[in-house]
């Protein structure tokens, strides 16, 4: 204080920098050195104990990461094997379903054409059974009606059953024997 005293009578500026006495450089020394033991002996290990915990929690957080990395690579390719598999095995359903649906078709063709065959050969028995039919009533009316023309042509009755079978059945065989549409030697056709 003497010195502030002095120096403002005496009008010298003051250096707050430069101390007024050694007292208050050794006062201050001293303090400045308990604050750094304090420090050094408290502040600076807990501080030590957050830097270790806190390089612990990035360093296991790291590895965590790398492990997460490590079993997302790992379940990434898993995946992508189950779905090469998963293709493998549409493509073989596909390839399996184009052979049965081949097949399909070639066992829906045989029944249609045997079907079609079934149904030909009946319309075909169908056709022969109508085609006898009408050759056997043409043979009948034929034979009437031969028998009524034989009947006029030679004057006499052929009522009788047996006599007109046989005149029938006569006049039927040169029908059949000779070519369609030959013509007698009078002009009338057979």
């Amino acid at each position: 204080m003497k010195n502030l005293r002095a120096a403002e009578e005496g009008g010298h500026d003051l250096n707050p920098l430069i101390p007024a006495s050694w007292f208050e450089v050794g006062l201050s020394l001293v303090v400045f050195g308990a604050i750094v033991w304090a420090i050094g002996k408290y502040a600076v290990p807990a501080f030590e104990k957050a830097y270790a915990e806190r390089t612990a929690a990035i360093e296991g957080g790291l590895q965590k990461a790398a492990a997460a990395q490590a079993e997302a690579t790992e379940a990434l390719e898993t995946y992508q094997a189950q779905l090469a598999d998963a293709r493998h095995e549409a493509a073989r359903i596909r390839e399996e379903a184009r052979e049965q649906g081949a097949a399909i078709v070639a066992e829906m063709r045989e029944q249609a054409q045997a079907e079609a065959a079934r149904i030909t050969s009946t319309a075909n028995a169908q056709i022969e059974a109508e085609r006898q039919q009408a050759v056997q009533q043409l043979r009948a009316e034929v034979g009437t009606l031969a028998t009524t023309l034989a009947g006029r042509i030679v004057g006499e009755s052929l009522d009788d059953e047996a006599r007109q079978s046989r005149v029938v059945d006569r006049f039927i065989a040169e029908l059949e024997g000779e070519p369609t549409g030959a013509v007698q030697t009078n002009g009338t056709a057979r």
